[in-house]
C-alpha cells in the first residue's frame, strides 16, 4: 500500500462508515474470514489493530492464569477474549455497546464450548459498570478507549473494580504526534465517535485514577502494518464485499483504512499500550 505522502488521496468518503455493524453482522460470511486472515495471519474474529501475537503479548504482561478473573472493556465480537478464555483458560467478562457484536460473541462462546468461562453483555463502559468493587484481577480494552468519553471517570471504575494488586492494560491509537488536518481527523473519525489525546495525557489520566504506571509501549507500526493489509485484502474481495456493503460503504472503509495507515507509516498519530497497576 503507497504511503507516498504526495500520492493522491482516494476519493471523498461518505461522512459516516459503518464498520461495526458490517463486520459483526457479516462476521461468518467467507468474504469476511478471508479479509481477516490475510489482515491479520491468525483470525480471531478482531476488527481494530492486534494480532493474536500481540495478544499473548499483553496476556504475559497482565500475568493471566487459569485462575485469573478478567475483564475486556470493548470486547466487539468476543474473539480475542474467546483466545484467552482457550489458550490461557482464565474466566472473563467481555462488554460492548454494540449488540451486533455481543450477540456474536455469545453465539461463538456457546459453539466453542467456552460460555462456561466467557460472558459476553451488552454495556455502556462509559457508564458505571454493574460490577462490586474488587471484582476481578485484570482489565483489557484493546482499541476501544478511544470511542469512550470521560476517561477520568473510565479509569476511576477500571480502578474500582479491579483487586488490590490488580492489572490493566489499554491501548490507544489515537495519540497525536504531528500534524493532522481537518479532513484527515473528519476520515479518521468516519466510523464512529473518537477522542483524540496529545502525548503524556494518558499517563497523567491513569495517575490521576490511583494506578501506578508500570509499562508504556509504542505499537504504532503494528497499527500501520494492519490497516495496510487489511486495506489491500478488501481490495482483493472487493466484488463480494460490494455485494454485501455497496458502493458508498466501500469506498468509504476503504478511504478509512488509506487514512489510518497514512497518518500511523508517517507517525503523525500513534497507537501506545499503557500497563498500570492498582497499589495494594
Amino acid at each position: 500500500m503507497a504511503t507516498d505522502p504526495s500520492a493522491p488521496a482516494p476519493a471523498p468518503a461518505p461522512a459516516s462508515v459503518d464498520l461495526y455493524n458490517a463486520a459483526y453482522g457479516q462476521y461468518s460470511a467467507d468474504a469476511q474470514q478471508a479479509v481477516r486472515a490475510a489482515t491479520y495471519g491468525q483470525d480471531l474474529g478482531q476488527t481494530g489493530w492486534m494480532t493474536a501475537d500481540e495478544l499473548q503479548h499483553f496476556s504475559t504482561l497482565l500475568k493471566l492464569t487459569p485462575t485469573s478473573q478478567v475483564l475486556e472493556v470493548g470486547s466487539g465480537s468476543g474473539g480475542p477474549a474467546l483466545h484467552l478464555a482457550d489458550t490461557v483458560g482464565c474466566t472473563i467478562t467481555g462488554l460492548d455497546v454494540n449488540a451486533f457484536g455481543v450477540r456474536t460473541a455469545q453465539e461463538q462462546a456457546a459453539q466453542r464450548h467456552l460460555d462456561d468461562r466467557a460472558q459476553f453483555q451488552v454495556i455502556d463502559a462509559g457508564q458505571a459498570l454493574p460490577f462490586d468493587p474488587d471484582s476481578f484481577d485484570a482489565v483489557i480494552c484493546n482499541d476501544a478507549v478511544c470511542h469512550i468519553p470521560g476517561r477520568a471517570g473510565l479509569l476511576a471504575e477500571w480502578f474500582r473494580v479491579l483487586r488490590p494488586g490488580g492489572l490493566m492494560l489499554f491501548t490507544d491509537a489515537m495519540v497525536i504526534t504531528g500534524v493532522v488536518s481537518h479532513e484527515e481527523i473528519a476520515r479518521r473519525s468516519s466510523i464512529g465517535t473518537y477522542f483524540y489525546l496529545p502525548p503524556g495525557e494518558n499517563e497523567r489520566l491513569i495517575g490521576e485514577a490511583g494506578f501506578e504506571l508500570v509499562g508504556r509501549e509504542d505499537r504504532t507500526a503494528a497499527a500501520a502494518a494492519i490497516s495496510g493489509r487489511w486495506h489491500d485484502a478488501r481490495a482483493s474481495h472487493r466484488d463480494a464485499l460490494l455485494a454485501t456493503e455497496g458502493e458508498a460503504q466501500f469506498a468509504g472503509l476503504q478511504a478509512f483504512l488509506w487514512c489510518v495507515h497514512t497518518l500511523t507509516a508517517e507517525r503523525r498519530l500513534s497507537r501506545y499500550m499503557y500497563l498500570a497497576r492498582k497499589p495494594d
